[in-house]
Formats: C-alpha cells, sequence, structure tokens
C-alpha cells in the first residue's frame, strides 16, 4: 500500500503530455477570430470546423503543398483547418484527441497537499505558487501580480471548476528558485479551466491553457504558451508566444511532447525500494520508458 501510495504522488507532479497538440500555439474545435494586429509565433489550427472559422487573418493558401496549409503576416508558423487538404484533416483529428486527452489528464490530478486546495478563495493577486498541483472549486482571479517560484524542472498544474479572469495589466512573473537549472518554463506550467478564460488588456499570462470552453485575449495582452481550447479562441491585438519544450536532459522530447520528470522521482523511487517494491518499480519505469517512445512518435510536426 506505501509503495503505491508513493507512485500515486509521483504521479501527481509529473507532466501533462500534450502529444501532437504540442504543435500548435492556439489549436481549437470551433474556430480563432482576431481584431488585427495580433502577433503568433507558431502555428494555428481548427478542427473539426472549416477554415471560414479562422477569421480576421486575411489567409493565403498555399498553393506550393496543394492547400495543405494557409500563411498570414499574423502568424510565424501556418494555419491549418479541418478542410484543408490531405494529409491535414487527420493531422488536426489527432492533435484534437491528444487535446482533449491532455485536458482530461490534467483535470484528474490529485491536489498536492491540503495548502494547495483553494487558496485565496480563488482571489490570488499577489500570491506565490511552488511546484505541485493546486485545485480551486470556483473561479479564480487576480488584478495584479501573481508569482511562480521553481525550477526548469518543476511541474505546476493549475485546476480550476469555473473560469480564469484576469483583469487588465495583471501579469504571472516567473522567479528562479536558485538551483542553477533556471527557472520555471511556460510549457511546464498548466492551466487546466472547466469554464472560459478572459484576460484583460495588456495583462500577462505563462503556460499551456487548456480550456473546455472559450478563451479571449483583449486589447495588447500576452501569452507566453499555448491556447488549447474546445471551443473558440478570441484575440484582440495579442501576442501569443509559444514555448519551446524542455531539452531531453530535462526530460521534454525537445520535439513538442513534454516528458519531464519532477525534483521528486529519485526520493520517491527510493522510498519504493526501501519497502521492497523492486518488481514493481522495474514496471514503472518499463511503462515510463514505453510512455517516451510513444510520445516521441506523437511529436511529428504537420
Amino acid at each position: 500500500m506505501l509503495a503505491l501510495a508513493a507512485l500515486a504522488l509521483l504521479a501527481a507532479t509529473d507532466p501533462v503530455f500534450l502529444g501532437t497538440a504540442a504543435d500548435f500555439a492556439i489549436l481549437t474545435k470551433t474556430g480563432i477570430s482576431t481584431v488585427p494586429s495580433s502577433s503568433i509565433t507558431g502555428n494555428i489550427g481548427c478542427s473539426p470546423i472549416a477554415g471560414t472559422a479562422l477569421t480576421g487573418f486575411s489567409l493565403v493558401s498555399n498553393t506550393a503543398t496543394a492547400g495543405q496549409f494557409s500563411t498570414t503576416p499574423q502568424v510565424s508558423g501556418v494555419a491549418y483547418a479541418a478542410n484543408f487538404a490531405v494529409p491535414t484533416p487527420s493531422k488536426l483529428t489527432t492533435a484534437i484527441s491528444d487535446l482533449e486527452t491532455a485536458y482530461t489528464d490534467a483535470a484528474g490530478r490529485t491536489v498536492s497537499s491540503g495548502a494547495n486546495l483553494n487558496v485565496g478563495a480563488g482571489s490570488v493577486a499577489g500570491e506565490t505558487f511552488t511546484a505541485g498541483v493546486y485545485t480551486w472549486g470556483s473561479n479564480v482571479n487576480f488584478n495584479s501580480k501573481i508569482y511562480i517560484n521553481g525550477s526548469k524542472s518543476d511541474i505546476f498544474i493549475f485546476q480550476m471548476s469555473g473560469n480564469l479572469v484576469v483583469a487588465a495589466g495583471a501579469e504571472i512573473t516567473l522567479i528562479d528558485a536558485g538551483d542553477g537549472t533556471g527557472g520555471p518554463i511556460p510549457a511546464n506550467i498548466v492551466w487546466q479551466v472547466a469554464g472560459h478564460i478572459s484576460v484583460g488588456a495588456g495583462a500577462h499570462l505563462e503556460g499551456i491553457l487548456l480550456v473546455k470552453t472559450h478563451a479571449a485575449f483583449f486589447t495588447g495582452s500576452s501569452l507566453n504558451g499555448r491556447i488549447l481550447s474546445q471551443t473558440a479562441v478570441t484575440l484582440d491585438q495579442a501576442v501569443i508566444v509559444a514555448p519551446p519544450s524542455p531539452s531531453p536532459e530535462i526530460g521534454g522530447s525537445g520535439s513538442g511532447v513534454t516528458v519531464a520528470k519532477s525534483d521528486s522521482a529519485g526520493i520517491i523511487v527510493g522510498v519504493v525500494v526501501g519497502l521492497g517494491g523492486g518488481l514493481l518499480i522495474i514496471g514503472f519505469f518499463a511503462f515510463r520508458y514505453y510512455k517516451y517512445r510513444l510520445g516521441l512518435k506523437a511529436a511529428t510536426k504537420l
């Protein structure tokens, strides 16, 4: 029982696997609209809805690939939609499935401790968050700065049953914990939002947004991360910068699928071995290697 509890704790601090959804800065089911000019670093895509749901971008179809994708000055990558030429439709279907799986994974994580439950009753302005899983049974909002403090390999998962509401001018600041690896990175910060996300004018966010409904970024707002929405995304002269994934030595595949290991992994594995769980730990590492290999295969770019 103690061995199983130790492995459960390890799973709670594992990263959220994005699969091929990590090929996108913005991926949605029902469309993306922009009030020009927004600036997006990375690819955008929508499925199962058609490309007519990508509005405000003045898309130009790429004839060299027979219409597999389109381009726009507002996107440094390319734009994909479900009605573009093959193989784009099937690749988008896979990416949307990976988005849904990632959302379910993030929503199912167990809160790290009682102190991480309903912090500030959802009003988190001025709070500092360290690595772990945080849960709110409400909306979460802030109207000034919040701080995320940790190392490059730390995993942060923020779950909420309501909306994420960020006031105009509010921002997230990343703090280096001083362990020599660098501070937290957006690829390891996940926001699982059961409602919608509203980011006020001039506000700034960090992390991967897994949102059940829509995400709205108002005038001049910005994100270092990805927006993975199960409905729509609206932008008003917003700046979205997709982050690189962690490097393999930190635990990432380097190709869009985060496979980072938590700092607590060695401690917990030691506990399991000490409890005589030799066979269990061998099976655990075999599973992690198998999942890692699958992650590498899933990370093929569009």
